[in-house]
This record gives structure tokens, C-alpha cells and sequence, in this order.
């Protein structure tokens, strides 16, 4: 088996539709995306979809001192 990395810029539209294309050949292709970097070289802190939703609630409570949850 041949092995073949490639980068491609996804921020462009030309890259977005190579990736798509890629993305159809999944048997034959796979694609790492790795976690971005910072500045300091260090991996960045993501939050899951849950994390940013319960982050926004608890502001929306401290903010207006009802727990939008339940409402």
C-alpha cells in the first residue's frame, strides 16, 4: 500500500471542494484533521456542542436570574 499526504488549505473554495471529493472515497481515502494549534505551539481547548450551550445558559441565568432551562 502507497501512502500519500497532502494538505489542503480548507479556508479556500477550491480546497473545500477537493475535500468534499475526497470525503466520497472513503473506502480508499482517509482524512485527519488535526485540533488547532495555538500560537504558544500548544493544542487549543474546544467544547463540545453541550459545553457551549450550558456556558450560554448559565450567562443567561447570571444575566436576567431565571434558569432559561427550565422555562
Amino acid at each position: 500500500m502507497k501512502k500519500i499526504i497532502v494538505k489542503v488549505n480548507a479556508s479556500t473554495l477550491s480546497g473545500r471542494r477537493i475535500l468534499r471529493e475526497l470525503e466520497k472515497h472513503d473506502k480508499v481515502v482517509t482524512i485527519e484533521n488535526p485540533l488547532p494549534v495555538g500560537e504558544d505551539g500548544l493544542t487549543l481547548k474546544t467544547y463540545s456542542l453541550e459545553e457551549t450551550f450550558d456556558n450560554l445558559y448559565d450567562k443567561l441565568e447570571h444575566h436576567y436570574k431565571v434558569d432559561l432551562r427550565k422555562v
